[in-house]
């Protein structure tokens, strides 16, 4: 051997040592680098897959180097991925000796599943009626001589809209559905629309949305009939649950076609000509053609850890990396019609008979397969996920589905997801239809003591809008924690499958502090949490829930709730959450029932406040996304409904007033009247449907609130109950208009001017206080902590406390009996009708 070589060789092999020699080995990565180099800052490899290769490598030759851990250390730019970052259980670490892909100090390293699409020009024919140039075309990429498919586009970070026939956020509503021949009715007087092989139909059903691929269009006059292609059409017509709506109340499902050449006309819209391998894409204001980035996705998965049940993969972490633009073509290749929370159906149809060994009124059958993720993790314990982006990606953005233990996912960022930003846990495998509890023999295929904590999902569900901020199935021991969660259009968390009360996998679950916001944007029968099925030991606790959005196009648009117990939960300790209103929803709860204790907007401050993100992860709120164009639902306000008649079909007015959500809805009668009290929305609308299924009666709405007093605005150091009961009562005011205003004016003033009055209700513990007036009708509700009786209460307004004597006897020249009153009665008590 010649001196120089040796010496270049003993010079290389120092360099290594050095390199791997300082608290860890190191890998590093850079853009700039080479394969074939060393891995030293200073030579750089090109690629995280030879980098994971070194590392294996270091680990199968037991090097010295490790014993403090390997670190991969990723340079700032992009790295173009051409197949999926594959980790094996070979490269796994130990607890004193983990591997971690790690992005340089004050690096934002980017893992990509995209291509870049260049060489665009503007177009030199008229398109659409558009003029010259609106459009720009380029070519198509290809790979291996395919053309390469996409249903997502990116113009410089931005999504663009996939060309359809409806402007901006608008949609068209269905005609029909005709379940036997498998087609839809819709409208159809714009007769530039033509049907291309590849259109789509995007249709809103219930909690979820269906994307079918149109098989064709008969047009007949300003309607049309669409046939869609299998399996879709089937499953589509025959699956029971959700299914497109036909409803005079509130509109039809809502719908948009989409991915033909003849619907882009709309700024921001694309299309891919796969017959002439072209792309063409609308500009938006201030794009230029010279200056944009855009991007298609090619890969479904980017990164997926993949261990067996006998041979894990354990400690490996991922830290400040970003992952973005993933694909997914499954909508384009078999369409895509979802059960819930994005899993879509196999196989689904309508029992003849209802019943099953496991349930007796069941009437649905449903198998369901899962969406792809940009991150798959499977067999695996101890991976960390910390300070990552998951961005631009078209369906889940990390998914923890089955044998994973023991893993983080912390002070992460998932924005602009197409679909769940994290799913965790085994739903129904393939085989199993979806109603059936997972009882496993083997407890290393189950998902347990994940911890998700302080991670930031914003503006996710934006595709499947029925997917989820997070999504767990069967788990155990899973900690769901501060995290902030905005701009989705389903529910926020969903924790729980299989709608069941029978005993399975899941116990000792936990949704702690998270702080959920601006969620329903598109779909309703939504909550800011909602849960399935039995869960001993399990708590949701502490919890920030607020503003929702308003959906133009929801099925039912009263079916909003902050907390959802669906069927067959039970086991659930859920207090202290912070919500607007007691707009909740117990729905067939397990027989063994849930604790509920104070869930209101009564909360604590503190709670409240410390819902969301903790430190060090607080900088992450910079990036919540809220879509201020969009509206909010309107806060139900207190009201009273009086119904005047006789023979009140009380069952029947239940079942009128179910559809409207009537918070805390109670029914109270007395002779021939009979009040409905609660906070509604649109109590008009219910005062209509009243009055079409009753029309002999006389109906009156009290909106008028001439006096609120509420506890805890009222009451030093209030404390208010965690359950109420009211006491309701009637009472005319006089005939003399003037005495009627002189009342109404004392009860603007009396905080202000009789304080004791407020005092007296504050030593009695009412929790709330409200006069409602309609004419000369006044309306009373006293609320009380339920088991507390009025008559060992009342005594307590006027101890020690004169003042209040001098109101009540002062007040007696404005109040006077309602008709059928004896003549020694002023307000009259109404009796509660006891639900069922």
């Amino acid at each position: 051997m010649r001196l120089n070589t040796f010496t270049k060789i003993l010079s290389f092999f120092l360099i290594l040592c050095v390199s791997f020699s300082i608290n860890a080995a190191e890998i590093w990565v850079s853009p700039k680098g080479n394969d074939k180099n060393s891995g030293t800052k200073e030579s750089p490899l090109a690629t995280v897959h030879m980098a994971m290769r070194k590392a294996r490598e270091l680990r199968r030759l037991k090097d010295p180097s490790i014993k403090d851990g390997i670190r991969i250390v990723v340079m700032d730019g992009t790295y173009y991925l051409n197949e999926p970052l594959f980790v094996r259980p070979e490269d796994s670490g130990t607890a004193d000796s983990p591997t971690t892909i790690v992005a340089d100090a004050n690096a934002k390293p980017i893992i990509s599943g995209g291509i870049e699409i260049k060489n665009w020009t503007k177009s030199t024919t008229v398109i659409n009626g558009l003029k010259k140039g609106a459009v720009w075309v380029a070519d198509a990429p290809k790979k291996a001589g395919t053309l390469i498919d996409y249903r997502q586009l990116w113009v410089n970070g931005k999504k663009a809209v996939r060309a359809k026939n409806t402007a901006g956020t608008s949609m068209e509503r269905i005609l029909s559905w005709n379940h036997e021949e498998q087609t839809c009715w819709i409208p159809f007087k714009d007769k530039s629309v033509k049907f291309e092989p590849g259109m789509e139909m995007f249709i809103v059903q219930w909690w979820s949305n269906a994307n079918l691929r149109i098989k064709n269009i008969e047009v007949q006059k300003d309607s049309a009939k669409l046939s869609f292609e299998e399996p879709e059409s089937r499953i589509q017509s025959e699956h029971p649950w959700p299914a497109p709506w036909i409803s005079k109340n509130n509109g039809n499902s809502a719908y948009f076609l989409n991915n033909a050449f003849s619907l882009l006309n709309e700024p921001g819209e694309w299309f891919l000509d796969k017959k002439n391998a072209k792309i063409y894409y609308i500009p938006r204001t201030g794009e230029e053609i010279n200056s944009v980035k855009v991007t298609a996705p090619v890969l479904e998965s980017l990164v997926e850890v993949k261990g067996t049940i006998d041979s894990p993969v354990h400690h490996f972490n991922f830290k400040g990396i970003s992952f973005q633009y993933s694909n997914w073509l499954r909508p384009s290749q078999q369409g895509h019609v979802p059960l819930q929370a994005g899993l879509y159906l196999l196989d689904a149809y309508k029992l003849k008979q209802p019943g099953t060994p496991n349930q007796a009124n069941l009437e649905n059958q449903a198998w369901v397969g899962r969406p792809r993720a940009a991150v798959e993790v499977n067999y695996s314990n101890n991976i960390q996920f910390e300070s990552c982006r998951f961005e631009h990606l078209a369906s889940t953005g990390l998914d923890l589905n089955k044998g994973t233990n023991h893993n983080t996912v912390k002070g992460n960022l998932f924005k602009d997801i197409g679909g769940s930003a994290i799913n965790v846990g085994i739903f129904s495998e393939e085989p199993f239809e979806a109603h059936l509890p997972l009882i496993i023999k083997d407890e290393r295929e189950m998902c347990s003591d994940e911890v998700i904590a302080d991670n930031l999902i914003t503006n996710v569900t934006n595709e499947d809008w029925g997917t989820l901020g997070i999504a767990a199935g069967f788990v155990r021991n899973l900690t769901i924690e501060h995290n902030e969660i905005s701009d989705v259009s389903y529910s926020g968390i969903s924790m729980g499958w299989g709608w069941t009360h029978t005993p399975n996998v899941m116990q000792n679950n936990k949704i702690l502090a998270n702080k959920i916001h601006h969620y329903a944007k598109h779909l309703h029968d939504v909550a800011g949490i909602y849960t399935l099925s039995a869960q001993p030991n399990s708590r949701i606790e502490e919890n920030y829930i607020d503003k929702v959005y308003n959906s133009p196009y929801a099925h039912d648009p009263f079916l909003w709730l902050y907390l959802y117990t669906d069927e067959g939960s039970e086991g659930f300790t859920i207090k202290n959450n912070w919500i607007a209103e007691k707009k909740i929803l117990k729905n067939h709860n397990g027989p063994k029932g849930n604790i509920w204790e104070h869930n209101d907007p009564y909360v604590s401050t503190q709670i409240k406040n410390a819902a969301g993100i903790r430190a060090p992860y607080k900088d992450l709120e910079k990036e919540i996304v809220i879509d201020e164009k969009w509206g909010l639902q309107e806060m139900p306000k207190p009201y009273a409904i009086e119904l005047i008649g006789n023979d009140f079909d009380i069952e029947k007015i239940k079942s009128t007033l179910t559809g409207f959500r009537i918070v805390g809805q109670e029914l109270y009668q007395w002779k021939n009247h009979l009040v409905i009290y609660g906070k509604m929305n649109q109590p008009e609308r219910t005062k209509r449907k009243l009055a079409l299924a009753f029309p002999s009666l006389e109906i009156k709405i009290y909106e008028d609130l001439v006096y609120d007093f509420q506890n805890f605005e009222r009451c030093k150091d209030s404390k208010p109950a965690s359950d109420w009961e009211n006491v309701v009562l009637t009472a005319n005011l006089p005939a003399d208009e003037k005495l009627q205003k002189e009342y109404v004016d004392y009860h603007k003033m009396q905080f202000e001017k009789w304080p004791e009055v407020a005092k007296g209700f504050c030593n009695a513990d009412f929790q709330q206080l409200q006069v409602f007036k309609k004419d000369r009708q006044l309306i009373l509700v006293i609320s009380i902590p339920k088991g507390e009786n009025l008559d060992k209460l009342n005594p307590k307004t006027t101890q020690n406390n004169p003042r209040v004597d001098d109101w009540n006897a002062l007040m007696k020249k404005y109040q006077t009996g309602i008709e059928g009153a004896k003549p020694d009665e002023t307000w009259i008590f109404l009796n509660k009708i006891e639900t069922k």
